[in-house]
């Protein structure tokens, strides 16, 4: 074994989710870096171990070994320090699923600068106000749409001069990033004095758009990367020189949830799959082809994978699977077991952390359950006037804050006290999320609270809903929402798409609705239902019902 994980925790076995989370203990040196600490150290007790096995739509296939990561990441650093770029400067990543990323992450963060992963679908305006709220000095992108003459434009808009990087092109004002970096040696010396790192720095960024106002700026610090070893090891279930994949775009947090942390310092390699334009059939016939181990996705992918013929893929490969970044369906997680034999098993986290909430290794998935908290992480849920709630009842998920950093939650705002004092306040970490909690411990998801529904009195979350509109035949995919009533305050709305061979019609409506009130209790049935061809969703699968409340409001 060459997991290098003993060197940050206490402990690495454990009898029960209870000894996990009594005893789960981190330690770290106070100038712990990721690149240094893991990547190279890797590198140097097992030169050949898999990091990364990288595939795209074109066949092109790499393998790359911690020794390619540390030399691919050195020749990167020194490519970014010949551009001037030191520690503490912004630099941003625009790189779909590109294995350039991991060279620019590690790299980044054994320089001491800040990376800034965003995704390839920003616009003019989102570009413009991430380089100036920032203060970005250097960007790393592909060549998609609009992409680089956005930036250029930006650049002219803010009066800046930006250093900037491409993948595989060659343009003007443009660095053609693969060309250059073979310029650069492989060999690159741990910063020491001034431009020494330390663990309690920032190092990571993330945009992240809340259901109103403009994205808040979320920093994490170099210890963040050890506050993913819970989600690898004992949520994704990554084993030595296993195979892990995460499906999720490099914009997302998701990415480095999945995808980096967490999973190397756990001994094992990470897939990727660059495509084009997503297609769950491809993705799942590049997961089995690759002999990937473990597998995460957002549920979004999963209720895809069950509406289409599925039932002669190998699974045998796959030992485990997991979801997060929105509530799992229960009639999606029985028919997936069916078809692959897997239980699919729930977390819960956010930009601002690491998994908070899982179904670590030692619990049985429960369904309609996200379950039990991190040890990172002291759950309590309070109601509005911050009362702890008995058990069943409903109450805001809030962390309290215990002495000393915790390495799974965010440093801070970037330049919004107000935002950071709303969210931490009274000694405990707000997340602005409503759940119960049964007499197992389980945590159950209700909502956003803005997603929240108020109807006639009842408090109704669009996840239940959503469950019971989704069981029904003739739907594929559907969002629950509050619209307004005069009566009522709200009403429930359902914004579906139907499956093939259905068409809208008021007889098939009363049947969803006859339906839902069947299968959940009758008062939250959806009063409303609209039919669409799409529904909105984020770049990470999740459902943009701030999209939809918004629209309704203009009509």
């Amino acid at each position: 074994m060459t997991s290098v994980i003993g060197d940050f925790v206490e402990r690495v076995d454990f009898k029960s989710y209870e000894d996990f989370f009594e005893n789960f203990k981190l330690k770290y040196e106070d100038d712990f870096n990721f690149g240094f600490d893991v990547v190279d150290k890797y590198a140097e007790i097992d030169p050949d171990k898999i990091a990364l096995i990288w595939t795209n739509d074109d066949e092109e296939k790499h393998t790359f070994t911690f020794k390619d990561m540390k030399e691919y990441s050195n020749r990167t650093a020194n490519l970014f320090k010949s551009l001037g770029i030191k520690k503490g400067d912004c630099v941003m990543l625009t790189l779909k699923n590109r294995y350039e990323w991991w060279f620019c992450m590690v790299a980044l963060h054994k320089i001491g600068a800040i990376v800034i992963p965003a995704t390839h679908m920003l616009k003019l305006h989102d570009i413009d106000f991430r380089l100036r709220e920032a203060n970005v000095k250097c960007v790393v992108s592909v060549e998609e749409d609009s992409l680089l003459p956005d930036y250029e434009e930006a650049e002219k808009e803010l009066g800046i001069n930006l250093k900037k990087l491409v993948i595989e092109t060659e343009r003007d004002g443009w660095i053609n990033f693969n060309e250059a970096i073979k310029e650069q040696s492989p060999v690159f010396e741990r910063p020491e004095g001034e431009e020494k790192t330390y663990a309690e720095e920032v190092f990571l960024i993330y945009f992240t758009s809340g259901t109103s106002g403009l994205p808040k700026m979320v920093s994490h610090k170099h210890t963040y990367a050890l506050g993913h070893i819970p989600t690898a090891k004992y949520w994704h279930n990554v084993v030595e020189d296993g195979i892990h994949h995460t499906a999720a775009d490099t914009g997302w947090g998701k990415a480095v949830w999945g995808n980096l942390y967490g999973q190397w310092i756990s001994g094992t390699a990470i897939f990727i799959y660059d495509y084009v334009r997503f297609n769950g059939i491809k993705l799942l016939e590049k997961v089995i082809e690759n002999k990937v181990t473990t597998f995460c996705a957002p549920p979004t992918i999963y209720r895809f994978l069950i509406k289409e013929k599925i039932e002669g893929y190998d699974f045998s490969n796959i030992t485990y699977v997991t979801t997060a970044g929105e509530p799992l369906p229960p009639e999606v997680s029985k028919r997936f077991k069916e078809i692959s034999g897997l239980t699919i098993k729930e977390g819960f986290g956010q930009t601002e952390t690491t998994l908070s909430i899982g179904t670590f290794i030692w619990l049985d998935a429960k369904l309609e359950s996200i379950g039990k908290p991190s040890p990172l992480f002291n759950l309590e849920l309070l109601n509005e006037n911050d009362e702890k709630v008995e058990i069943g009842e409903k109450g805001e998920l809030c962390f309290k804050m215990e002495d000393g950093p915790n390495p799974g939650l965010f440093k801070d705002y970037v330049n919004d006290e107000v935002k950071y004092k709303q969210q931490i306040h009274d000694g405990y970490y707000h997340c602005g999320d409503t759940a119960w909690v049964d007499e197992e411990g389980y945590v159950h998801f209700v909502g956003r609270n803005d997603d929240i529904i108020k109807s006639s009195g009842y408090r109704i979350g669009p996840y239940e809903v959503e469950s019971a509109v989704l069981s029904h035949e003739a739907v594929t995919n559907c969002a629950i929402t509050g619209y307004p009533d005069e009566v009522r305050g709200q009403i429930v709305k359902a914004t579906i798409i139907l499956q093939p061979g259905y068409e809208p019609s008021d007889e098939l409506t009363k049947d969803i609705q006859n339906h839902v009130k069947r299968v959940t209790a009758p008062y939250k049935y959806p009063r409303m239902i609209e039919y669409v061809d799409e529904i909105p969703e984020t770049i990470s699968g999740k459902i943009r019902r701030v999209e939809i409340r918004d629209n309704d409001k203009n009509q």
